[in-house]
C-alpha cells in the first residue's frame, strides 16, 4: 500500500521485501550507496509475527537503520485483529537492547503513562509531538536504532469507546467553515478519514464528522485558524430526533423465505459494514435459518473497501462463504464508490439481483488531502449498478441518519430497513430487532433508524412529514441593508438569476468586511465583465459568474482582522450549541505570526475571554492596507493585495480577447483563484500554482485569438 501512496507522505519508498524481511534489502544496498541511513517502518503484529528478524539480521550486518516499530495492538492489514503474542513496550526495548539495538526513543501521545513504567536505562520517552525529531536524533546515531512509537489504533479506540470500554474524551474538534480554506492540510497532518470535504457557498471547505472522529486531534496541527475546541455542555442539545415509528403500523413485504439468499454488502472500513454483516446473520439464526458468511476486510482500517457477504438457506448446505459470480439476491450498497467497483459488481445479476444504494458522497483519502481531487459524478457510477441488477433503490441514507437521527452511523440500518421493505431481505423484522438489542450498541436508535428505512418505502408521505422543517433554508436576498441594495444596483443583475443571488451575499460580505466603497469595487468591476460578456457572448453569465465568485474570494483574505471578525460569526455560537448544548464552552486554537515569528512553532489555546480582543481586531479593519496597519508589511499579507490587482488586470485582458470561441477558457482562467488556498506558507505555495497557471492559460487565449486574426486576414 506503502507504494502507491504519494511520496510526501510516505517518502521515498526503496525497494519491497517478504513479512519478516523489513529492511532486508538496505543490507545489501547500503554499502554501494553514498547515502548511510534508512528509515524502516514496521508494525507490531509484523513484529511479533517475525520482523523481529530483520532486525536481528540489521544488527549482526553492522548497517545504519532505524526501525520505526508503530505499537498500536492491532493488526490493521487484515481488518484490526490483536498481534498475536503481544509484549509491552518495556519488554520490547529490553529486549532489542539486548539484541545489539544502540539507542531506542518511545514517542506517545500521553508521556503520563510512562510515569511508573519500568524502562531500561537510556530509553527516552517523548510526546508524539516530537516524532520528526525523534527521526533526525535516531539517524545522526550509527548503528541499528528503534522509534517505538506507542499509540492505540484509533480507529480500535473509537470501537471501544462506541462500546462504553474507554472514556470519552472531554473535547471535540469543529472547524469554523467560514474560517477554513479548504487546503487540505489538517487531512495531511492527521491522514484521518473523519476531516471531510464539503461543498459551500463560499466554495470547498471542511468539516469533521463528529460519528467517525478519532478525537486523537491531530488535525489542530498546522496553522489554520479554523479550529475550534469544544467542551460538550451536559445539558441538552438543539436536535430533536425523530419520533419511534410504530413496527406494527408498517406493512411486511411478502414472508416467502427462498431455499437460499445471497447477500452482498459494500462499504468502507469504520462505518460499521461489518457489524450490520454480524447483525443480519444473527437475524437468520433467529429465525432457524442457517448462515454461512465471509468479511472481506482488507485495507478495512485505513478507510479502505469491506465487503461482507451472507448465504442464508433452509437447510445446512456445505458451501463456500464467498458470493459467486451471479449469485447475489440483495446487493446492499453502503457506498457508493465501493459498490460500483466492477469487482464487486460481479456477484450480481440483472434478471436476479435487487439492489439498495446510498448514494452519500463520502470523500476518499485523496480527496481528503487534495483540494483539487473531487468526487466523480454520480449518475455514471449508478447507471453501472443499474446495468447489474434486475431493481435498483438509490437514496442518501447518510443524510437522511444525520437529519432523522443526529448522526450519519445510523445510515447502515437505515438502508437495511428499505431493502427489507422492498422485499429484498427475507427476514423477520422482529428477528432483525432482537439482533440488533443483542449487538449491544445504541440498540434503540439503530432500531429506530431500521424503521425508519422502512417507512420510507411503505408510508413515503409520512417519512416525507418527518424531514419537513429538518432541513436549513438557504438564505435570501431579504434584509439587504440600502447600501447593499444601492451597490447591487450597480450590476443590474436579472433579479432571481444566479449571479444575482451570488451578489445578494457578496456584496454585504464586503462590506462587512471592509466597507462600503470596497464592495463597490468589486461591483463596478464585476459589472464591467457583464456588459462585456454580453456584448460577446450573448445569453451567457457564466464568465460573470465566475469573476463575482473568485474576485470576492480574492478581496476577502483572511487577515488577522477578518480572522477575529469570523471568530465572532454568530452561526458559529448557534452550531456549537444546537451541536454540543446550551453552555457548552468554546476555544480558539490559534497560531498567530507574530508569535510563529518569535519562534513558537504549535498553536495556543485561547478561551472564551479572548473574545474582546477579536472584537478590537475587528474594529480595527479600517486600517487593512493602510501605512497605519500594523499587520500589513507581512510577505503574505502584501501577496494577498497583489493578487486582487494581477486577477483584475487578467480578466481585463480576458475581456479584450473574449469571443464565442474563447469564452469556455474564459471562464477556466477566471475561475482559477479556486486554487489559492490555505494559510501562510501553504497559501505562498498555492499563490504560486496559480500564477504559474494563469500565465499559461492566458498565453493559450492570446495566441488563440492572433491565430484566428491570422486565419481572418489570409481570408
Amino acid at each position: 500500500m506503502v507504494t502507491l501512496m504519494d511520496p510526501s507522505q510516505a517518502g521515498d519508498v526503496i525497494g519491497m521485501t517478504q513479512m519478516g524481511g523489513e529492511g532486508a534489502q538496505w543490507i545489501g544496498m547500503q554499502p554501494f550507496l553514498e547515502r548511510d541511513h534508512l528509515i524502516q517502518n514496521l508494525g507490531d503484529g509484523t513484529f511479533h509475527h517475525s520482523g523481529s528478524l530483520a532486525i536481528r539480521a540489521a544488527v549482526s550486518a553492522g548497517v545504519n537503520v532505524t526501525y520505526k516499530l508503530l505499537h498500536n495492538s492491532a493488526v490493521a492489514m487484515t481488518g484490526g485483529q490483536q498481534p498475536v503474542g503481544v509484549m509491552p513496550v518495556p519488554a520490547i526495548a529490553q529486549g532489542l537492547l539486548a539484541e545489539g539495538v544502540e539507542r531506542i526513543i518511545v514517542t506517545t501521545e500521553d508521556v503520563k503513562r510512562y510515569r511508573k513504567a519500568t524502562l531500561p536505562k537510556g530509553v527516552a520517552v517523548w510526546h508524539r509531538d516530537r516524532l520528526a525529531e525523534a527521526q533526525e536524533v535516531l539517524a545522526r546515531t550509527p548503528g541499528v536504532t528503534l522509534l517505538i512509537h506507542d499509540q492505540e489504533c484509533a480507529t480500535e479506540l473509537r470501537r471501544k469507546r462506541k462500546r462504553g470500554l474507554v472514556p470519552e474524551p472531554t473535547e471535540r474538534a469543529l472547524i469554523n467553515e467560514r474560517l477554513c480554506e479548504g487546503c487540505g492540510d489538517c487531512g495531511q497532518q492527521s491522514n484521518c478519514l473523519s476531516v471531510q470535504p464539503v461543498d459551500t457557498e463560499y466554495g470547498r471547505k471542511t468539516r469533521i464528522d463528529q460519528s467517525s472522529c478519532n478525537k486523537d486531534y491531530a488535525c489542530l496541527a498546522g496553522d489554520c485558524p479554523s479550529f475550534l475546541t469544544v467542551v460538550p455542555a451536559g445539558g441538552k442539545t438543539d436536535f430533536t430526533p425523530a419520533a419511534m415509528p410504530d413496527g406494527t403500523a408498517l406493512p411486511d413485504p411478502d414472508p416467502v423465505v427462498p431455499a437460499s439468499h445471497t447477500i452482498r454488502i459494500t462499504g468502507v472500513g469504520g462505518s460499521g459494514v461489518v457489524t450490520l454483516a454480524q447483525i443480519l446473520s444473527t437475524a437468520a439464526s433467529l429465525a432457524g435459518l442457517h448462515v454461512r458468511a465471509l468479511d472481506q476486510t482488507g485495507m478495512a482500517q485505513k478507510g479502505g473497501a469491506v465487503v461482507s457477504d451472507i448465504k442464508i438457506t433452509k437447510e445446512a448446505t456445505e458451501q463456500a462463504g464467498k458470493a459467486a459470480r451471479d449469485e447475489c439476491d440483495l446487493y446492499l450498497g453502503c457506498d457508493l464508490l465501493v459498490a460500483a467497483e466492477p469487482g464487486h459488481l460481479t456477484a450480481a445479476a440483472p434478471a436476479r439481483t435487487v439492489a439498495v444504494v446510498s448514494t452519500a458522497e463520502v470523500p476518499t483519502g485523496q480527496m481528503v488531502i487534495d483540494p483539487e481531487a473531487s468526487f466523480p459524478p454520480a449518475e455514471p457510477l449508478k447507471e453501472r449498478i443499474r446495468a447489474e441488477a434486475k431493481d435498483t433503490v438509490f437514496l442518501d441514507a447518510r443524510r437522511l441518519a444525520n437529519d432523522l437521527l443526529g448522526e450519519d452511523q445510523f445510515a447502515n440500518l437505515l438502508l437495511t430497513g428499505v431493502a427489507y421493505q422492498t422485499g429484498g431481505l427475507p427476514l423477520p423484522a422482529h428477528a432483525i430487532e432482537e439482533a440488533i438489542t443483542l449487538n449491544g450498541v445504541k440498540a434503540e436508535a439503530n432500531i429506530k433508524a431500521f424503521r425508519l428505512g422502512r417507512q420510507a418505502v411503505a408510508a413515503p408521505g409520512a417519512f416525507a412529514d418527518l424531514l419537513e422543517g429538518r432541513v436549513t433554508p438557504a438564505k435570501s436576498g431579504r434584509g439587504l441593508s440600502a447600501e447593499a441594495r444601492h451597490t447591487l444596483e450597480l450590476v443590474g443583475a436579472t433579479p432571481g438569476s444566479e449571479l444575482a443571488r451570488l451578489l445578494e451575499v457578496r456584496v454585504p460580505d464586503l462590506i462587512a468586511y471592509q466597507n462600503a466603497a470596497y464592495a463597490t469595487r468589486y461591483a463596478r468591476f464585476v459589472a464591467q465583465v457583464r456588459r462585456t460578456e454580453c456584448e460577446r457572448v450573448p445569453g451567457s453569465t457564466a464568465l460573470t459568474e465566475a469573476v463575482a465568485r473568485y474576485l470576492h474570494k480574492l478581496m476577502a483574505y483572511k487577515d488577522e482582522y477578518e480572522v477575529a471578525r469570523l471568530s465572532l460569526d454568530p452561526e458559529v455560537e448557534r452550531e456549537v450549541k444546537a451541536r454540543f448544548g446550551d453552555g457548552a464552552r468554546m476555544s480558539y486554537r490559534l497560531h498567530p505570526p507574530v508569535l510563529r515569528a518569535l519562534g513558537m512553532n504549535r498553536k495556543i489555546e485561547l478561551g472564551p475571554w479572548f473574545k474582546p480582543v477579536f472584537r478590537a481586531l475587528a474594529a480595527m479593519r479600517r486600517l487593512r492596507g493602510t501605512r497605519l496597519d500594523p499587520f500589513g508589511a507581512a510577505r503574505v499579507r502584501r501577496t494577498e493585495r497583489a493578487l486582487v490587482v494581477e486577477y483584475e488586470a487578467t480578466i481585463t485582458e480576458v475581456c479584450r480577447n473574449l469571443d464565442t470561441d474563447a469564452h469556455g477558457l474564459a471562464v477556466e482562467i477566471a475561475s482559477l483563484p479556486d486554487i489559492v488556498r490555505g494559510y501562510e506558507e501553504i497559501k505562498m505555495a498555492s499563490v504560486t500554482r496559480y500564477r504559474t497557471r494563469s500565465a499559461e492559460l492566458v498565453g493559450r487565449l492570446s495566441a488563440g485569438r492572433e491565430r484566428a486574426g491570422a486565419d481572418t486576414a489570409a481570408s
